[in-house]
Order: C-alpha cells, then structure tokens, then sequence
C-alpha cells in the first residue's frame, strides 16, 4: 500500500516554506548517524520543489519524511515515539513493509553512540526548527487521561476508542463483530471460523446450559451474549459503557430474534446490582480497562453477583513487566488508543483474583492466536483503506494501522501476552467444573 499517492487531510501536505540548505543537510547526517548500523542497506536523498522532503529507502520499505525536524525530537528524546507521531499526523509516510519498519523502534529504543557522535547529533538537532511548521494546532491524539477510573472518566475513555463508528469497525472485524483474540483451530482457519471457534471455546469452558443466566461483562456489540443464548439456551445479559455498541446490540438482539433470551444495557460494572445473581460470567477484553488499582472492586463486584459454584471465565491481555510503568509503549497506547488503559503480568492478575476469594482452575495462554487475529485485522483494514476513509479521518485511520500493526509484534516477541483464567466462587452443591477437561474439547 503506498500511503505516498494519498492525499492527507492534515494541513501536513501544505509545505510553505522551504528549509535552508543547512537545515537539509544537518537532517542527513542525523540520518546517517542513526541509521548506520540499522540492517540492510539505506538510502537517502531529498525531494521536492523546495528540497524539503527526504526519502528514507531500505530494502523492505520506504519511509518519506516530509519535515525534518521530527529528528530533532528524536536525538533530544532518544525515544522512538516522534516517529510515531509523526506518521499519525502525517509528517512521515511509510510505503512497503509495515512490519519491518516497526523494527526501527527496537532499533531506536537501543542505540548508543560515542561522546563524539552524540555532540554531532546535538549540534546538528539544535540547527532544525523545534516545532514542524505544518503540523495542525491540535494534532491527533494530544490529550491524555490522568488514570483516575472514576466512573465519569472511564465511560469518557471507553467513548474515545469504542465509538468512533460502527461502520468503521465492521469493515475490518469479522461478521460477528468480535474485537478481541480469535481461537485458531488451524493456520487455515479464516478469522470468520476462528472468533466463532473462540465465542464457542468460552461457552464450553463455561459448562453453558439451557436457562442459566449467563453475563457479559463489556459486552461489546453483543457476539458473546448472542452466540450463548442462540447455540446454548442460556439467559445471557450484557454491559457495556459504549453508546453506539449498545445501539448495535440492541439491533442485533431483535434482528435475530432473541429478544427473549437476550438483553443490554448501559451500565458500569461497579453498578451491578444484587447478590448471586448469575450462573455464569466471562469478562473478554474488559479487564484492561478497569485499572490496577480497582481491581479488588473489580474481582469482588463479580464475586457477589455470581452464585456460589458459579464460574467467572477472565479473558484479557498481559505484560511482561509488573505494573504499568511508563514506557515508550505504554506512552503510545495511552496517548492515541486506550486512554485508561493499564495491564500486568498474568501472576499478579490471578494473585487479585486468588486474594477475592476465587478458586483458579484453569488458566491458557492465547498469545499466538493474538498474533494472528492482529495480522488479519491490519490486512482486511488496509484492504478497505478508501472505505475506512469515510467514516474516520487519515490520522484515526494511522493510529489503528500502527497500532494493531505494533501489537501483532508484541504478542510474537512475547512482550506482550493474553490469558484465559477460568475460576469459580466457592460453595455450591455440585463440582464447579468436571474431573477432565476432556468435554471441551470433544466434537460438538
């Protein structure tokens, strides 16, 4: 895809005024200081009428870096993350491997000079202007939430990545409208089959049957809820902060005739009322957006409306790292994607849920399948780019390229991972989950 031939609607296009010739050549042996070591051969040489574009050339991609003085951020922050913005507000086009030129954040992320070097590159970074002179007043993805997770600011974070637009999402997701880790059964699968196979592996893992009440906790556009009442009798409900996800639930559940078996509401998770209400509860892809420190108010408000021997299937994403620390990763994430986003390590998550006063039976590893549901999503997208165009603008659009893009290499570094963590609510007059797990797995 050569992002290259498209017009962007950042003011970013609009080149005014040239850069001296000694501003161009400062930004070259910037370049070529901090892509000396970097794989392959590298290229570079200046374009446009005004000598202010450069074009970056490797063997797997192109990058066009539209104004130099995003390398000036870069050698003062020694961080990757200007390249980052850059792209998203389009001062930086990348045209060819995607994947590849993410490899220049590790790469970016662990250089280290000599005192020689470094002064060149200071010396060069002090002669480029400090501010691009196109990019917008306001550039995407500048404001940030303070992590508070009072109700007020969650629902507002959950707005700014759950309701952009539903016509958005369904160009890239798959019919079910599942956002969150598919189920492989085999590299053939298509993602179709694999986020069926999923929604069907948490039912199983559940023991759904006919008329239990079942929850959704951030239900989504109501996939999990609809699959469990459809294909396992249950009275399933869902929850979810999203106003345009609940529209759609609601016009899915009477699409498909399950208004009788299934409903939706807007409601957070802290206000769910009543004691030993459910039978069963899964929670999928929810969890990351609660926050470390309400975790125990988490785990316990599951706890009380979940009957005893009941079981609570915790689907979501993990870090390698305890806590959340602020990082060039958790910086980006934050910052464009999940506002209130914060992740652990898979130890600590089953420690707070342990600490409730949940038994842990089982607990698998998806961090493969995650891998590949990205890959896919970033395919289909870039796939329906001129689509997705009319429905977010160009910089909405980078951000879920990049995004998705970065954390399919994520999730196979192993920087990243994702767990299923089956437990259930002690008391009940019946084994909360068979002997063997030999039923989860049998043919249906």
């Amino acid at each position: 895809m050569n992002d290259r031939n498209n017009q962007l609607v950042t003011p970013a296009t609009l080149l005014a005024d040239s850069f001296s010739n000694a501003q161009i050549e400062a930004a070259l042996r910037i370049l070529k200081h901090l892509l000396h070591n970097f794989p392959g051969a590298t290229a570079f040489r200046v374009l446009g009428e005004k000598l202010d574009q450069i074009e970056i050339a490797t063997p797997k991609f192109t990058l066009l870096l539209r104004d130099p003085t995003v390398l000036r951020k870069l050698v003062f922050g020694r961080s990757p993350l200007p390249l980052a913005d850059a792209y998203i507000n389009g001062l930086i086009d990348i045209d060819g491997d995607l994947y590849a030129a993410l490899g220049l954040k590790q790469y970016f992320a662990s250089f280290d000079f000599s005192l020689a070097t470094r002064w060149a590159l200071l010396r060069d970074a002090w002669r480029l202007p400090s501010r691009p002179r196109n990019l917008p007043t306001t550039p995407f993805g500048s404001g940030e939430f303070a992590h508070k997770h009072s109700k007020s600011s969650d629902q507002a974070a959950i707005s700014f990545h759950y309701d952009v637009s539903n016509s958005f999402y369904q160009l890239w997701l798959d019919k079910q409208m599942v956002y969150s880790c598919a189920y492989f059964h085999s590299l053939d699968d298509t993602l179709e089959q694999a986020q069926e196979n999923k929604l069907d592996h948490i039912c199983r893992k559940l023991r759904l049957k006919p008329g239990e009440r079942f929850l959704d906790v951030g239900c989504g556009w109501g996939a999990m809820v609809c699959w469990a009442a459809s294909h396992y009798g249950v009275k399933a409900h869902g929850i979810t902060l999203s106003e345009k996800q609940y529209e759609y639930a609601q016009a899915r559940i009477q699409a498909e005739g399950l208004g009788h078996l299934v409903t939706v509401e807007l409601r957070d998770y802290r206000d769910l009322e009543g004691e030993s209400v459910y039978d069963k509860i899964s929670s999928v892809g929810m969890f990351e957006h609660v926050g470390l420190a309400n975790l125990p108010v988490y785990n316990s408000t599951i706890k009380r409306v979940l009957r005893p021997g009941g079981l609570f299937l915790n689907h979501g994403i993990t870090h390698d790292e305890e806590g959340w620390q602020r990082t060039i990763d958790t910086e980006f994430i934050n910052r464009y994607v999940f506002p209130d986003g914060e992740l652990d390590t898979v130890s600590n998550i089953q420690r707070r849920m342990e600490q409730t006063g949940f038994e842990i039976h089982d607990v698998e590893a998806l961090r493969p399948h995650y891998a590949l549901t990205l890959r896919q999503w970033v395919k289909r997208l870039e796939e329906r780019r001129e689509d997705a165009l009319q429905y977010v603008g160009e910089s909405a659009y980078r951000v879920w390229r990049l995004y998705m893009a970065a954390c399919a290499l994520e999730f196979e570094y192993g920087g990243t991972g994702i767990y299923q963590i089956l437990a259930s609510k002690p008391g009940g007059a019946e084994a909360a989950v068979p002997l063997t797990r030999s039923d989860i797995y049998a043919a249906s």
